[in-house]
């Protein structure tokens, strides 16, 4: 054995354990830090093969371990931008230099151009739900821009879709063709009437008259006029022609074979689709079970929500919801392997795996918790222990280090 690998061995073993105090550092540090993953320094032997009988001590390496499939607990806040993941996502963030990051620390708050952006100054990245198919891309960035939310104040939504619920009265009497809604003529009589409010481009109200009109057994017209458009009498004839105009066939109450929704021209603004697929036609009075359309008026965003597969919302004053920027969640095949950037932030790395992209419903990545924030995995009591036993160990070395100096020492000063 030589004295000199004594030596030399107390100084590996000193150096491992200067490393692991340096990881309980980093963790005692970050102990407050929101979705930071604890660091731990993992040992392993090197082994030196000696001839003979004697015996070659060998070290010890250091590997350092990122637990970041670790689960944080939450943190409940107030704010709807606080952002948790209950799973093994990561919310995908651009950094300061245009890259693209991975990240847990989700206190997001608007800066001053109304993008979400965390302690760290990365920006929260999502789809712009208006100009977005629908479609993700598993593998790059293409689609994604900062998530904004000062660009929804005063913003006015068209209406584009609806719903409409009704149950028609079966014994109603059947109109002449001359007397249909569709005539537009002051004769013009009806079985029902509804009506839906629905937006144009600039946001102003038009209101959509729905006139049912039984034609034949089980067979109906509807009409859709222009409240605008009305006579004086607020009904017909209207001034101009009906928007749409649709043929209703029931069996046993039942809408039967198409249409299943009619398709309205709002005027100045886009078509509205209004589903009537759950129409029925039962003995009774005419009902209307349920009835909406889309679109908001330009009126200010009074707040935000965030559901758990990611969609952030705009509930405007007036009550309107418009989805405003879809969330996407990214993962990897082994996080503990991504590597660690300043700002609490990760890049894939050649043994984590590529990133992948997905929404928050999607399986195996997690759900967002809006109003929460995932707490550092730091245990503190552990790395006070952690730290104690370290500094034991480090100095149990050092005592083997001094003693082979002075050995060595010994060894130098003998004479012959």
């Amino acid at each position: 054995m030589s004295i000199y690998g004594t030596m030399r061995t107390s100084i590996s073993g000193m150096s491992a354990q200067a490393d692991r105090l340096s990881t309980i550092g980093d963790n005692v540090a970050n102990v407050s830090t929101n979705g930071y993953k604890r660091v731990s320094t993992e040992f392993s032997t090197l082994v030196l093969q000696a001839a003979g009988t004697s015996y070659e001590s060998g070290s010890v390496e250091t590997n350092i371990r990122r637990h970041v499939v670790d689960q944080g607990t939450f943190n409940y806040s107030k704010s709807v931008t606080d952002l948790a993941i209950n799973g093994q996502g990561f919310f995908v963030v651009e950094g300061a230099n245009a890259e693209l990051l991975l990240t847990r620390a989700g206190a997001f708050t608007p800066n001053e151009e109304g993008e979400l952006v965390n302690a760290a100054g990365a920006k929260l990245l999502g789809y712009d739900v208006a100009n977005w198919g629908g479609g993700v891309v598993v593998n790059g960035a293409a689609g994604l821009e900062p998530v904004r939310l000062s660009r929804r104040a005063l913003t006015a939504i068209p209406s584009d879709e609806g719903t409409l619920l009704a149950n028609l009265p079966a014994d109603a009497t059947t109109i002449a063709a001359a007397n249909l809604p569709s005539a537009n003529a002051a004769s013009s009589s009806f079985s029902s009437r509804t009506s839906l409010v629905s937006y144009d481009t600039l946001g102003r109200e038009v209101t959509l008259d729905f006139y049912f009109a039984k034609t034949a057994p089980d067979t109906w017209e509807v009409a859709v006029y222009d409240r605008a458009a009305a006579a004086a009498s607020g009904s017909f004839p209207y001034s101009g022609p009906a928007l749409s105009t649709n043929t209703l066939t029931f069996s046993d109450g039942r809408l039967t074979g198409a249409p299943s929704s009619i398709s309205v021209p709002v005027p100045g603004g886009s078509s509205a689709v209004i589903d009537i697929s759950e129409m029925t036609q039962f003995a009774g009075d005419f009902k209307v079970i349920s009835g909406s359309v889309n679109g908001a008026a330009a009126v200010p965003v009074s707040k935000f929500e965030l559901s758990r597969d990611g969609v952030l919302t705009a509930v405007y004053e007036n009550g309107s919801r418009i989805p405003v920027f879809q969330i996407p969640l990214a993962r990897v095949n082994s996080p503990d392997n991504l590597t660690a950037v300043s700002g609490n932030t990760f890049l894939p790395s050649l043994t984590s795996g590529d990133v992948q992209i997905g929404l928050a419903s999607d399986a195996g990545f997690g759900s967002v918790i809006s109003g929460a924030l995932e707490q550092s995995t730091v245990d503190i009591a552990s790395e006070m222990t952690a730290m104690i036993e370290a500094q034991r160990n480090y100095t149990a070395n050092s005592r083997v280090f001094q003693t082979g100096a002075d050995l060595a020492e010994v060894a130098v000063n003998l004479r012959g």
